[in-house]
């Protein structure tokens, strides 16, 4: 689902908690849809860029590409998560370090 939403191999995302995420929009450009059961996006209607993911599975979360960053993160990627569904194409080197998940099950 994130490949084709993002037209990538894998897409690079943090989580922060709703509380602690503030959203400047002052055009009104942020729109958001329902991309699949329970979970919606949310991307910029002026120029198209993916932002946001929102899902059921995660209350509370905000999940930001981190592409957008107009920073440096404060932490470096800790998992490589739907491993089990990459393509094998573009595999990551092993010796990252990272573990490597399967799809997450709800609940």
């Amino acid at each position: 689902m994130c490949r084709r939403a993002h037209g990538a191999a894998f897409v690079t995302w943090f989580g922060v908690e709703d509380s602690q995420a503030r959203i400047e929009d002052p055009v009104g450009a942020l729109r958001w849809y329902v991309s699949s059961p329970g979970a919606k996006r949310g991307f910029c209607a002026h120029c198209g860029s993916s932002l946001f993911f929102r899902s059921e599975r995660w209350p509370g979360e905000l999940h930001v590409t981190l592409a957008n960053l107009e920073g440096p993160a404060d932490k470096a990627p800790m998992v490589h998560v739907f491993w089990d569904t990459h393509v094998a194409w573009a595999d990551v080197d092993p010796s990252d370090g990272l573990p490597r998940t399967g799809t997450p099950q709800p609940g």
